[in-house]
């Protein structure tokens, strides 16, 4: 076994969740539960806000001991959230101005909840893919008065292409052809595992970071070790030190295996 790693932190959708199977695998459910047994910490990272992730179905089966949230703008443990990072006010009315020029589905998300402007196909389509509900639409004002952690623009690269460059303090993270995360520039998965990490005292090289999506990339390049799941797009894959089976053929278990974490 590795000695050092005492924190494994997990992309959720197509790296523990299965979209296809709806569920976590059960090589998987195991295996997060022999790490913890052992004392190994266990949290989740996600591009959704806490609230979002137990509507997904993950938490029915596994028991993490905390979470990285919105792509690193809330690191949760306890509870208790012991890192945040919202966007800037101005760059959340930028999007709503552009979201209403271009027309396409903005949805702005907080601690824990989140609000979408406007429901079209593309919209839909994204959703239906991940297996998530979006929210009620409600009409946004020019000035959003409340705190902001991360925003989705359900639009195509051109429009993306057309109001990214207005938003100098944010960066994107695309995640479907038609959807796509607006994060602060200076913000990402490795920042919230940063905070975990000094909240307990430890390093970098005491973590191992597994995921599959683009936004999984900084965690990847920031922990000690970095496992890219078989089914992951080429770009992370290319970050990788590992990169393990897909996860409908038991991936997750047997990148822990590797790794020697488990038996």
């Amino acid at each position: 076994m590795d000695q050092k790693i005492k924190l494994v932190v997990t992309d959720i959708d197509q790296t523990l969740f299965s979209h296809k199977q709806k569920r976590v695998p059960d090589s998987a459910v195991a295996a997060f539960k022999e790490l913890q047994n052992q004392g190994i910490k266990v949290f989740l990272a996600s591009g959704r806000n806490r609230y979002l992730i137990g509507k997904v179905g993950v938490l029915s089966q596994v028991k993490p001991d905390g979470f990285i949230t919105m792509n690193g703008a809330n690191a949760i443990l306890d509870g208790k959230i012991i890192y945040k990072y919202p966007l800037p006010e101005n760059e959340v009315d930028m999007l709503i101005k552009f979201s209403k020029r271009l027309k396409f589905g903005l949805t702005l998300i907080e601690e824990n909840e989140g609000h979408i402007n406007y429901v079209d196909e593309r919209v839909i389509s994204a959703h239906e893919k991940f297996g998530t509900r979006f929210p009620q639409p409600r009409t946004f004002p020019d000035h959003y008065d409340r705190t902001i952690y991360q925003a989705i623009c359900f639009c195509d690269e051109l429009d993306e292409s057309l109001f990214l460059p207005h938003l100098e303090q944010c960066k994107s993270a695309r995640w479907d052809e038609y959807a796509v995360d607006i994060m602060p520039k200076d913000s990402d998965k490795a920042k919230g595992i940063l905070a975990v990490l000094e909240h307990y005292g430890w390093s970098p090289e005491n973590c191992l970071a597994i995921g599959d999506n683009p936004n999984d990339i900084e965690m990847l390049n920031f922990a000690g070790i970095s496992i890219a799941m078989g089914n992951a797009k080429p770009e992370v894959k290319l970050e990788a030190d590992y990169i393990t089976d897909d996860i409908d053929n038991d991936g997750w278990a047997k990148a822990m295996r590797h790794y020697g974490l488990i038996k």
